[in-house]
């Protein structure tokens, strides 16, 4: 019986070892900086290339790595009993435009679902709950601001009883927009929906598994966790 072939590397029309792509990947979506930036910081370590590269890295390699990370994160969380998910939505602009990124974020603080949209009614609410439970299966309790969208979605869907609505009770997801929100300043915005909605999704991988809630545990527990999320990240398309 024929062996069944491995996988050919996604990395093989290209002269740079995978090592300098994923580092390349990670600075630049996991931390506020320009391509220009990254190029500059790479220099500095003996890496010399264009920002353009930075660009078309990120562009071709983001989306495989966080696909890879969240496939990995929804299997292991399908088991896991989902308390409760902070849903808020936050302006963004598109060459000028009003557009609305829908965040999901569980009693953690990590990004479940993110999802863009023009205008902020009914169907988009209905789209965006949609994809979240398609993907992640139900919440015991959903909270949300009062916008009626979001009253008008969950009573088609049938799980109105689980929502909840108070001062304060949303912060969850209201602070986890600002990892985001400083790494669209350093964008200097975003110029098409598509655009967004790739970077949104890879952000938020990215994101969550870097994420280790340093102020929550002490210093060794810190320092294994970050070292263990780094090893899974070397990993990646190997």
């Amino acid at each position: 019986m024929p062996r069944p072939r491995k996988p050919a590397s996604p990395f093989r029309y290209f002269n740079s070892s995978p090592e300098v792509i994923r580092l390349v990947v990670m600075m630049y979506v996991r931390f506020p900086l320009s391509l220009r930036n990254v190029e500059d910081l790479l220099f500095e370590r003996g890496i010399d290339i264009c920002h353009e590269t930075v660009r078309f890295w990120w562009n071709r390699f983001g989306p495989m790595f966080a696909a890879d990370i969240r496939r990995q994160r929804v299997q292991a969380m399908r088991g896991i009993r989902h308390w409760r998910w902070h849903l808020d939505e936050v302006f963004v602009k598109i060459n000028g435009e009003q557009h609305y990124l829908w965040r999901a974020v569980d009693h953690e603080g990590e990004v479940i679902e993110s999802y863009v949209t023009k205008k902020r009614y009914k169907a988009a609410a209905l789209a965006f709950l949609k994809k979240a439970l398609k993907r992640h299966g139900r919440a015991e309790t959903i909270v949300t601001d009062g916008m009626r969208s979001y009253h008008a979605a969950m009573r088609e869907l049938g799980n109105l009883d689980r929502r909840e609505m108070g001062r304060w009770m949303n912060n969850r997801a209201e602070n986890s927009h600002l990892p985001f929100r400083r790494r669209e300043r350093a964008m200097q915005r975003f110029r098409q929906m598509k655009s967004l909605q790739k970077f949104a999704s890879v952000h938020a991988s990215l994101y969550n598994h870097f994420n280790q809630e340093r102020h929550l545990t002490d210093r060794q527990t810190y320092k294994e966790r970050r070292s263990a999320a780094l090893a899974e990240w070397q990993s990646l398309a190997a």
